[in-house]
Parts: C-alpha cells; structure tokens; sequence
C-alpha cells in the first residue's frame, strides 16, 4: 500500500480524498494555488505544497510543478480527482517516468476514452448500442453533409475530444449545419486542442443514465446506476440513485452493457459509462469517463462502498474484494450541486466572501464541501461550493429530506448568490416528483 498520496486537485474532491487517506492511515499532501492557500483542505492534509498563482494553467494544470511537488515530499502515488488532469494520458506517463503511481486507468486506456469518436467504435464492436452517425471523426464539411443526409436531421456535431458537457451544437438543417461544423471544429481546437468532430443522430426528450464500475486485477463490477437528467447547459445540477421508472430488466442490461465496454478495454479503476435512455427506453451509448465524478457520492449511499478507497486499493496492486453479488444497492439517494452562480442573471458566476456558510445537517444527511465561512471563493475555478447529498429507504422520502436539507443551506456574503432556490423548484416540479423527467426540463421551464 501507498505511504504518501499526493492530491493534484482542489477544493470538495481534494478533501474528500484526502479523509480516506487518513482512514487507511496513508499520508496525505495538498497542493494549492495562491488563491486557494487559506483553502479546507490546505489545512486538512498532512502537508501542503503552494504550487502557483491563481490561473489553473499555472497551478493546477502545472505539471513540472505537480511533480516537482510529489517527488519533494515523497509522495508515491498521485491522486488527480476529476478535472485538471485526471483524465490526461501525458500526466500518467509523466508520473511511471518518475515512479509516482497514477491512481487512474493506464494511460493507453485512458487515450482510447478521451477520444470520443474512437470509443464509440470500440463499444458498437463490444456490441453496445449506439447511435446512427460518423463512424470515427469526420475530416471534412462535405462529409459531415453526407452523414446527416444519411442519419437524418436533427444532428449532434461533438467535439471528438471534448468533455464536461463543453463541444457539442445541434444542426437542425443543412445550414445549421455549416455554422455548427464550424463552430465545433474552432470550440474543439480553443478548448481541448484537437478540432476534430463527430455526427450523431440527436434524441430529443432523452434521460441521462450512467452506470458506476469499479475494474480490479481480480474482475470488475458495476454499482448500480444513475440518473443524471436534470442538466443545464449539459452541466448536471441533481443526481440520483436508483434512476427512476426504467423499463423492466434496463437496469440490468445497463449494467451488462457498461462491463461489457469496461472489460474490452482493459480497464482498471473507477469509470462511468454513460447511456441516453429514449422515451421508448432504447439505451444507447454515450461516453465513458475514466476518473471519479463529481457525483460519485449517491452510488457510495446506496451501496456502502467507499469508491475512492477502491480507486486507491487497485492502483496500489490490490484486488478489488468484491464480486457481483457483493453490490446490493439499498434505498435511494440524491446528490444536489450548490453552485456560487445567479439564476436571476442567466446563472452567471458569483463569487465573494463567505460571510455566512452553515451546510445543513441532520439524519442520512451529507455535505462534500471545500469551503468554510469565511473563505473567499475565487473567481479562477469551477462554480461549486458544496454538494448536499441525502439517503432515505424509498425516492420519496429522499426528496422530502433534500428539500428539508437545502432549506437550512445557509450562504451569504457581498456579491455571492447560488442556486439553492433554483435548485428547490426543480426537486418541487412534477415531471421530476413522477421521475418522468428528461435532460430537456430545466430549458422548457
């Protein structure tokens, strides 16, 4: 087992890790920008290493700096989180080169994901269902024509390295087409370095399920699945498991199809893999995403298994410990993002000091945040500040005790506003109390 896990991450994600690595008696070292020095975790792990100035790009996204940093303290091992770097094959290599373990999938692997265009070839010969569209990227406008005549319009252009929700536009048309071909192509090369895209079919009114797995030396195992519909801008707002009203036997094949895809590549660690259910509950593939997610928390709820202690384990050689028949997932539960953004103005980002701070409490009640009152939120990263995440025997308890947990959230201070009461009238909506809700709710409000 690991001595020293370095967490090249901030915020909620770099001090959860860091309390499972004080539970498995593994030290821990923090590393921070400028902006987040005064940050929870900083002061949390058993070392801290400043790393850079604000700008992700020189801190976070820093490599030299990371490693500099982990070979300093002699850390063996590397936590990335989710984001930064977590899914980024260079930074593993980088890492074996100086005997630092990258607690993650193999780099090879992880190539294979990031390119969205390959893995969906890769998981139709697994023989998963995907949509009609581009097999592989599409070099050219007049291809992309080709292929939408042939599929049929509407279409999704997506960025064949995108990710996060970021890299996709809709074509309605032949001439929506143009200006989206084009306008993902330049996306693509601003934000992720490669322009490269791909066509898929798109499916309107669609839920939004994604499968949790865990691969170790000794088998893989799903955890159940997700419900992650509730998305504004592709960016998800609520989560939830079990997902609600599937049709009889889609939870399984779900999961058959999600280890059906992990284990063809070879996997290892923790992934998600990530379908479109259509209103006549038709799965198909989406994407897998290799690294922990942000809303890990519910499958934890439901299941008792301490995903990043898992992660852990099977990077440090260990066998996973658990069969299929070990996963019984219990009750339900619901994870909410608390973002410092206005939904009054279009949800913009709305950052200050935290002059009032007060996470709620209570039974089966959970709180993932990496801020204190207190605390300046910086204007440099992500909008989060907390996930309230609830468990309860049935669905409808676990709304009641989300609703009663997010009505204690206090959070104030000059300029910072979040989505707390937008939050509150999507848990009160009835297409979401039935679970007939798809990813097009939030934007018919």
């Amino acid at each position: 087992m690991f001595e020293k896990i370095l967490i090249a991450n901030r915020g909620e994600i770099a001090l959860r890790v860091a309390r499972t690595c004080r539970e498995m008696g593994i030290g821990s070292v923090a590393v921070y920008s400028t902006a987040d020095r005064d940050g929870a975790v900083a002061g949390y792990a058993d070392e801290a290493v400043h790393i850079g100035p604000p700008a992700a790009q020189r801190s976070y996204l820093n490599i030299p700096n990371i490693i500099e940093a982990a070979l300093r303290c002699g850390a063996d091992a590397i936590h990335p989180g989710y984001g930064f770097l977590s899914e980024d094959p260079d930074f593993a290599r980088i890492c074996a080169d100086n005997g630092i373990t990258f607690i993650g999938p193999a780099p090879e692997v992880m190539e294979q994901v990031a390119d969205k265009a390959i893995v969906r070839r890769l998981m139709a010969e697994a023989g998963l269902p995907v949509l009609p569209g581009s097999d592989g990227r599409v070099p050219s406008l007049a291809e992309a024509e080709e292929i939408a005549a042939a599929i049929g319009y509407p279409v999704v252009v997506k960025a064949a390295a995108g990710g996060g929700g970021r890299g996709i536009g809709v074509a309605a048309d032949p001439a929506a087409l143009r200006a989206t071909f084009a306008e993902i192509t330049a996306l693509g090369s601003a934000l992720f370095g490669d322009g490269s895209v791909y066509l898929e079919r798109l499916v309107t009114d669609a839920r939004h399920v994604e499968v949790q797995v865990l691969c170790g030396p000794d088998g893989a195992v799903h955890l159940g699945e997700r419900d992650c519909s509730l998305q504004r801008r592709k960016q998800k707002l609520i989560e939830e498991s079990p997902a609600p009203n599937l049709p009889p036997g889609l939870r399984e094949r779900l999961g058959e199809f999600a280890l059906r895809g992990v284990r063809s590549l070879g996997y290892t660690g923790a992934g998600t893999v990530e379908f479109l259910v259509d209103a006549g509950g038709e799965p198909t593939f989406m994407e897998i995403n290799a690294r922990i997610q942000v809303e890990h928390p519910v499958t934890e709820m439901v299941t008792g298994v301490d995903l990043i202690r898992a992660q852990i384990r099977v990077a440090a050689g260990e066998p996973l410990g658990l069969t299929q028949s070990d996963i019984r997932p219990t009750g339900a539960a619901i994870e909410c993002r608390v973002n410092a953004e206005d939904p009054d103005n279009g949800f913009r980002p709305a950052p200050g000091a935290l002059e009032s701070f007060r996470p709620p409490s209570g039974p089966w009640t959970r709180v993932d945040s990496g801020f204190e009152e207190g605390d300046l939120v910086p204007s440099f990263y992500d909008s989060l500040l907390a996930k309230v995440i609830v468990w309860a025997p049935s669905r409808e308890e676990a709304i009641a005790r989300c609703e009663r947990a997010l009505g204690e959230f206090a959070v104030s201070g000059p300029g910072v506003a979040t989505t707390l009461p937008f939050t509150r009238r999507l848990l009160a909506d009835p297409a979401f109390l039935a679970g007939e809700h798809t990813t097009t709710l939030i934007e018919n409000l």
